[in-house]
């Protein structure tokens, strides 16, 4: 008798599309999951990876969120900028990045650098992205969640999203 577990991908009978979040089903027997818009996505369980098949892209799960794992800087960088811009539009501001530990070589030589000949003052020393100092995650031994997720943003409250000539037009 086969158990209907094992019929199933490591992520179970359905998981959401990492791209457009519809839920998709798995593909009985199989490895694979199938979005109607994305394709194939592959799960490999032997890395907890799940494989979108026509880009190669590799995205991990934590905590019910897939995270794309990032292989250029660029890939980083704009989700980085992309998380900044929905912080904005909520009306905050981000004050500080926290990057994973594991992108620190991949994206050092983005980050820009003050020092105190250039800033006109004393430096802060610490590398800045988008002008916003940059830190370096954990490592993930010590807090596992940076084994999957990519960054993190520090925030406060920020100014109106309204245009300052909203006043004149209510």
């Amino acid at each position: 008798m086969m158990y209907a577990v094992f019929q199933y991908p490591i992520f179970g009978p359905e998981i959401q599309c990492p791209h457009c979040r519809q839920v998709l089903p798995a593909l009985t027997l199989t490895d694979t999951y199938l979005c109607q818009r994305h394709g194939a996505f592959e799960a490999n369980s032997e890395t907890e990876e799940l494989i979108h098949l026509q880009s190669g892209r590799h995205w991990r799960q934590w905590e019910g969120e897939w995270y794309r794992q990032h292989t250029h800087p660029d890939g980083i960088r704009f989700e980085i900028h992309e998380a900044l811009d929905r912080l904005y539009a909520d009306g905050f501001r981000a004050t500080r990045v926290i990057i994973a530990e594991r992108y620190r070589d991949l994206i050092s030589v983005y980050l820009e650098r003050t020092t105190p000949w250039s800033s006109g003052g004393e430096g802060t020393g610490l590398p800045r992205l988008y002008g916003l100092p940059v830190d370096f995650s954990p490592k993930a031994t010590e807090d596992p969640q940076w084994n999957v997720i990519n960054f993190s943003l520090d925030k406060e409250p920020g100014v109106s999203n309204h245009s300052p000539y909203s006043r004149f037009f209510d």
